[in-house]
């Protein structure tokens, strides 16, 4: 199992000393997500101070950017980072789609599905000088002159992963995909009989030979003191709160038999009683969604916990190492990963 990091750069000039103490801590690979800022530039930077660790997002959201912009984005993180780049693709919820970022919703399975048909379409263009002819129902590209083509890449190939929660999305990446991020708000045992099924399904009706590579970033609660781990707690009990507040979340609650708490966290986020939700969480379902332990037993925990199940794993924690006590995790799971 290879261990990743994530990282939120919230200064782009950060982007560099980052990946750069990613790479000198041996860690396997780097993610970077959307939220405040674009995910894409820290990874520009990151492909020029590395040379070996695996470089991705996780995720992209796909659908208000067109087929050809992140076409071209991704052939030339590829060119930064030859055989390094996966772009790693999310639908997001309907509300973020049309009202944060004013875009068109409609199928997204169907709809992401065209989307990776016309970026490798795209892509072979690039790579062969071919004319380019994509033609669906989302999605339909005809018209890339040379001076719009860029230069064929010596690994022509770019790893798509996708993310999600329901089995909708598991079975299209097993049909199309290279890889699967696994989304954080999931339990060992959802993963295992809701998941891999569709995974499996997906994969034996497409021409794929690879196995699909599942990744995560693990939700965990530790520290090096009672006060740095009750915080780790709450913090961790909040985030799950918010997702299980989703109503198109609620199979992985169902499937434990927690779906009554749906409502009731969907009523407090309404009413915008953000601080309260964490207080639904018991500690029964902490232990089902993440990693409880200290810093020098969590990633023997994770690697124990997912043996057989993920084939790239990591915290879902920023990166920081400024702060001495969230360093000491890092350093934790750096030496795990030799011994």
């Amino acid at each position: 199992m290879k261990f990743d990091v994530t990282i939120l750069v919230d200064d782009l000039n950060n982007a560099v000393p980052l990946a750069s103490a990613v790479e000198d801590f041996g860690f396997d690979g780097l993610w970077v997500a959307e939220t405040a800022h674009n995910p894409f530039l820290p990874l520009s930077h990151a492909a020029l101070c590395t040379d070996r660790i695996t470089l991705g997002t996780a995720i992209a959201v796909a659908f208000p950017r067109s087929p050809m912009i992140m076409a071209q984005t991704a052939w030339d993180l590829a060119a930064l980072a030859p055989g390094r780049f996966v772009l790693g693709l999310g639908t997001q919820i309907k509300p973020h789609v049309t009202k944060r970022f004013s875009a068109k919703w409609s199928k997204p399975i169907k709809q992401l599905r065209e989307y990776i048909e016309a970026l490798r379409a795209i892509w072979r263009s690039f790579q062969t000088g071919d004319d380019l002819n994509y033609d669906g129902d989302y999605y339909r590209l005809s018209n890339l002159a040379p001076v719009y083509r860029p230069e064929p890449l010596p690994e022509a190939r770019i790893p798509i992963y996708i993310a999600g929660v329901n089995t909708g999305l598991a079975r299209l990446a097993g049909e199309t995909c290279d890889g699967f991020h696994v989304h954080s708000f999931h339990t060992p045992r959802y993963l295992r009989d809701v998941l891999m099924p569709a995974f499996q399904a997906g994969r034996a009706s497409s021409d794929f030979s690879e196995a699909l590579s599942l990744s995560c970033a693990v939700f965990v609660v530790t520290g090096t003191d009672a006060e740095a781990f009750d915080e780790s707690k709450r913090m961790t009990k909040s985030q799950i709160a918010f997702y299980a507040s989703t109503p198109s979340y609620s199979r992985v609650l169902e499937l434990h038999g927690w779906a009554e708490l749906v409502p009731r966290l969907n009523s407090l986020l309404r009413r915008n009683r953000w601080h309260e939700m964490h207080t639904l969480i018991s500690d029964e379902m902490l232990d089902e969604f993440a990693l409880v332990a200290p810093p020098e037993e969590l990633p023997y925990m994770l690697r124990e916990r997912y043996a057989g199940l993920l084939d790239r794993a990591g915290y879902y924690l920023p990166f920081e190492l400024d702060d001495r006590k969230k360093r000491v995790v890092w350093q934790h799971a750096a030496e795990a990963i030799t011994s």
